[in-house]
């Protein structure tokens, strides 16, 4: 899984990036999420207000000529803020770490940072593989698991 590639998001790729966000295991680990992953009209209007917004950095992730997910910069609670979301049938291939790097390149404000729920191991070790240090913690409502999740904040300087 070598020839990552990154380019802007387009409408095509909205069923894609739905079709991941139906996967129980993947909302889960995300936990912060809408709060009906199944509501195509709910998906589509958020996903029109990013592709709107021109201060949102928005990448699509091709691996292979598939579209595997999509990564973003944006500003979140005053401040910069990377996220990605990647389809289950594609982890564990090194696809994150590689993407997230790429994307990296690109993106140069620092401090970064990220947010994972503590028990994503798979999230926190693509973001420490990049550069990213634990240095807070938060946490918030999870509309995945219908509780408080406890999370970590992360860093890139």
């Amino acid at each position: 899984m070598s020839n990552i590639m990154l380019r802007n998001v387009i409408e095509d790729d909205l069923p894609i990036f739905f079709k991941h966000q139906q996967n129980h295991e993947a909302n889960h680990m995300a936990a912060f999420t809408s709060k009906d992953p199944s509501d195509w009209d709910g998906f589509t209007t958020h996903w029109n207000k990013i592709l709107t917004d021109k201060e949102i950095i928005k990448q699509t992730i091709i691996v292979e000529k598939n579209v595997v997910g999509h990564i973003s910069c944006f500003e979140q609670f005053g401040e910069p803020e990377v996220s990605y979301w990647i389809g289950k049938e594609y982890w564990g291939k090194g696809i994150a770490t590689k993407a997230l790097r790429e994307f990296l390149k690109h993106i140069t404000t620092r401090p970064l940072y990220a947010r994972a729920a503590k028990d994503n191991a798979g999230s926190l070790k693509v973001l420490e593989k990049c550069g990213f240090m634990i240095t807070g913690e938060d946490s918030g409502f999870s509309n995945a698991r219908g509780e408080d999740v406890e999370e970590f904040i992360l860093t890139l300087n």
